[in-house]
């Protein structure tokens, strides 16, 4: 009983809305007491001419993503028809994010949960100049990419970016995505993976080669992110890394991969 009176509430579109301004709050309130260990210009920097861009992070991973943009950018970010999408949904809204709505399956195909209209307005969004930033996890399969984002890209024309963020202070819940609740007061580390660009005709083999390379690339962005946030840069010793990052953080927090 207690179960189903639980749900029900969940359920309830004032709950919701009080969850969303809650979370939007309180993200917002993290992200502004973490000090980055990597300047936002020079990321910015990295992708600047490559603009509009596919920018994908891991499911359970992304509560601070808003907060990366510069408020001149022009983003769209696609969010499930779940009722946690609702919730995620009414609090992009609320730190303004335009939103796009629809999910695909593990097959890559967009013809279910209104992923087709979703797909065609992302390719649209792209073609009007906005980012469309969105999860890259096949849907209830944490990372595991999903052949959607190489068909996007391959459609669109434009690269993805596999972009990771990581706080010092944080709390991993045991779920299937590993969502990490990232905690105020500390130092926030962000880090952009190689893109990964896909030509407009792949074969099938071609189209899985490009999507293990966004899972590599979204893995060692991640990486990188806790590294910084850690304050273990010495697992990344390329003369490329010591130079984009700068100096490390404590640890504080276990690692959600």
């Amino acid at each position: 009983m207690p179960v189903l009176w639980t749900r029900r509430l969940w359920r309830q579109r004032w709950t919701q809305k009080a969850v969303a301004l809650i979370g939007a709050e309180y993200f917002r309130f993290v992200f502004r007491t973490n000090r980055p260990v990597v300047p936002p210009q020079q990321l910015y920097a990295l992708a600047e001419s490559d603009l509009p861009i596919i920018l994908v992070m891991w499911h359970g991973q992304h509560f601070l993503a808003p907060f990366i943009r510069r408020p001149t950018d022009k983003c769209k970010v696609l969010i499930s028809h779940s009722s946690d999408g609702e919730m995620t949904a009414m609090t992009a809204k609320r730190l303004g994010v335009d939103v796009i709505r629809g999910s695909g399956d593990p097959g890559g195909r967009f013809d279910r949960k209104g992923g087709v209209g979703a797909f065609f307005q992302m390719v649209e969004a792209l073609n009007e100049g906005y980012t469309v930033a969105l999860t890259a996890d096949v849907p209830k399969i944490a990372r595991k990419a999903s052949l959607g984002l190489v068909k996007l890209a391959s459609l669109s024309g434009r690269p993805i970016y596999p972009i990771a963020q990581a706080t010092s202070g944080r709390f991993v819940l045991g779920n299937w995505d590993r969502t990490t609740i990232n905690l105020p007061f500390g130092r926030l580390g962000v880090a952009l993976g190689e893109p990964v660009r896909v030509p407009a005709q792949l074969d099938d083999a071609a189209l899985e080669r490009a999507r293990r390379a966004i899972e590599t690339s979204l893995n060692q962005a991640t990486a990188r992110a806790y590294a910084l946030a850690d304050g273990n840069l010495g697992e990344f010793k390329s003369r490329a890394d010591r130079g984009r990052f700068w100096r490390p953080m404590e640890h504080r927090g276990r690692r959600p991969y």
